[in-house]
C-alpha cells in the first residue's frame, strides 16, 4: 500500500473542513478528487503534502508515518494549479533547480533535463522564461519538474483549470501516458467529472468535507451510493424526483421518445440543441426533468414550442431508488 489516511479531520476557526477521512491508495494508482468547490479537496492534499496540518489523523507512506515530516522530506512532488514556476529562470534552469538543491552532479542534470524536455516536447523550449510560453507549455514544464526527482508519488491540485478545452483535452491524454509509463502512484484533484471519469482508477466523492464514495468510474457512474453522487456526476446530473410516492433518480439520457415500458407526461420548457444531442427540459408535478436525446430522433414538428406536454419513456430497471 503506498498510502494510508486514517482518522483525518481538519478545522478552520472551529469550521469543520474534513471529517473523519479514510481511505487507502494503492501503489501505481490513479486516484481523483472529485468535489464541487469548498468540499475540501485541496485542503487535503495539502495535508498529504506537509503544506498544511491535520488537526488530527496519521498519514502513512510505504508503511511509515509522514503526519509530522517536513514537505521536502515526504517523498512526493506536486505540481500546482497555478504552475509555480520560476518567472526569472529559463526552462532549463526550472527542470534543474530540484536536481541542484538535491545536489546532484552537473552531467547528471543535464541529462535527466533534456531527457525530461524531449519526452515533455519541450526541448524548443529550454532558453525560454516561463512569460514566453503558453499555458500548455508552462503546465508541461510543472509536469517535467516534478518528475525531475522520479518520484512515486505526485500531487496534483487541478493542473488542467486554466487551460482551454481544447488544450484540456490534449494534456488529459499526456497526463494519462505519463501515469503509465512513469508507475508512479498519482493523486488528482478536480471539480472536472470528464476529468476524473476518463483519467481516474479510483475516485473519491467528496461533499462538505465528508467522503460521499470511493468507487471506480465505472461503479460511480452506473451504482452511485447517495443522491449527492447521482445528481454531481453526469452533465446533465441525474435527475431525483418523486414518482409513485417514492424518490427515485434517472439520468437523462435513460429517458427516450420511443415506446418502452414506463412513462411519464411532462411539459416542455426549455429546448437545448447540442450537436449530437437535444437536452429537453421539462416540467413534471412541477418538478424539473431534463431529458437527454439523440438529434436523430428529436422531431421539431413535435416539440416545437414550450408547454407542450409529452410521454417521456424509460424502463424501470434504469431507476436508481433514494
Amino acid at each position: 500500500m503506498m498510502l494510508k489516511l486514517k482518522n483525518i479531520n481538519k478545522q478552520f476557526d472551529s469550521k469543520p473542513i474534513l471529517k473523519d477521512i479514510n481511505l487507502e491508495i494503492n501503489d501505481g494508482e490513479f486516484l481523483v478528487l472529485l468535489g464541487p468547490s469548498g468540499c475540501g479537496k485541496t485542503t487535503l492534499l495539502r495535508i498529504i503534502a506537509g503544506l498544511e496540518q491535520a488537526c488530527t489523523g496519521v498519514i502513512e507512506h510505504s508503511g511509515r508515518e509522514i503526519q509530522d515530516l517536513a514537505p521536502k522530506d515526504r517523498e512526493l512532488s506536486m505540481v500546482f494549479q497555478n504552475y509555480a514556476l520560476y518567472p526569472h529562470k529559463t526552462v532549463y534552469e526550472n527542470l534543474a533547480f530540484p536536481l541542484q538543491i538535491a545536489s546532484q552532479s552537473k552531467d547528471l542534470i543535464d541529462e535527466r533535463v533534456k531527457l525530461l524536455a524531449s519526452k515533455m516536447g519541450l526541448s524548443d523550449y529550454l532558453k525560454r522564461k516561463p512569460k514566453e510560453l503558453s499555458g500548455g507549455q508552462r503546465q508541461r514544464v510543472a509536469l517535467a519538474r516534478a518528475m525531475t526527482k522520479e518520484p512515486k508519488l505526485f500531487l496534483l491540485d487541478e493542473p488542467l483549470s486554466n487551460l482551454d478545452a481544447k488544450l484540456r483535452t490534449q494534456m488529459r491524454h499526456e497526463l494519462h501516458s505519463l501515469h503509465k509509463e512513469s508507475g508512479a502512484t498519482f493523486i488528482y484533484v478536480t471539480h472536472d467529472q470528464v476529468e476524473a471519469l476518463s483519467l481516474a482508477d479510483k475516485i473519491v466523492v467528496l461533499n462538505q468535507g465528508v467522503i460521499q464514495q470511493i468507487a471506480s468510474p465505472e461503479e460511480i457512474y452506473a451504482q452511485p451510493a447517495n443522491s449527492f453522487v447521482a445528481s454531481f456526476i453526469g452533465s446533465p446530473g441525474t435527475n431525483i424526483f418523486e414518482l409513485d410516492g417514492k424518490q427515485v433518480g434517472i439520468r437523462p439520457e435513460f429517458f427516450d421518445l420511443s415506446q418502452k415500458s414506463s412513462q411519464i407526461k411532462v411539459k416542455i420548457k426549455n429546448i437545448e440543441l447540442l450537436a449530437s444531442e437535444v437536452l429537453l427540459y421539462c416540467d413534471y408535478q412541477g418538478q424539473q426533468i431534463i431529458a437527454k436525446i439523440n438529434r436523430s430522433d428529436y422531431q421539431a414538428e413535435l416539440i416545437n414550442k414550450n408547454n407542450s406536454v409529452l410521454p417521456l419513456f424509460f424502463d424501470k430497471n434504469m431507476l436508481y431508488y433514494f
